[in-house]
């Protein structure tokens, strides 16, 4: 075999790894957690998500947020009609936790159950509604 040859045979072998690696990240793209599936529809609607974070901060409705070893207990300042509450692993969309409904008690509680959920970073987006006013609250938490 000359010198010829290994180079062509090289450049071939190159060849079929990129064709592999483009193979490969167009299968994966599916998965990709970076890319939301809705992104033109929640661009479009970002005034109303400004203006429910805007409330939030105008009116002190930061919840408080406690974590304990099986929970995250998310307690409102006030009573709320309906709650829907988001908290999304960056690394792995698939263990996202979607929750709807009302708030626990005259304390305004929302239990999550922790035993389920993996350690590092989650970021957490809850919205609700009180008095027909929207409010929405975004953190990062780490587990």
């Amino acid at each position: 075999m000359n010198w010829g040859t290994k180079i062509i045979l090289g450049m071939i072998a190159f060849m079929l790894f990129i064709v592999g690696m483009v193979v490969y990240m167009f299968k994966i793209n599916d998965d990709d957690a970076l890319v939301e599936k809705d992104y033109y529809e929640k661009g479009i609607n970002y005034d109303q998500e400004y203006d429910a974070q805007k409330n939030t901060l105008d009116d002190n409705f930061v919840p408080k947020i406690e974590i304990t070893s099986t929970q995250i207990i998310i307690q409102l300042k006030e009573a709320a009609s309906s709650y829907k509450l988001k908290i999304l692993r960056p690394s792995a969309a698939k263990e996202d936790i979607n929750q709807e409904g009302i708030p626990v008690g005259d304390h305004n509680i929302i239990l999550v159950d922790k035993t389920k959920m993996s350690p590092g970073l989650w970021v957490l987006s809850l919205e609700w509604k009180s008095n027909e006013k929207p409010y929405l609250y975004k953190k990062d938490i780490t587990l």
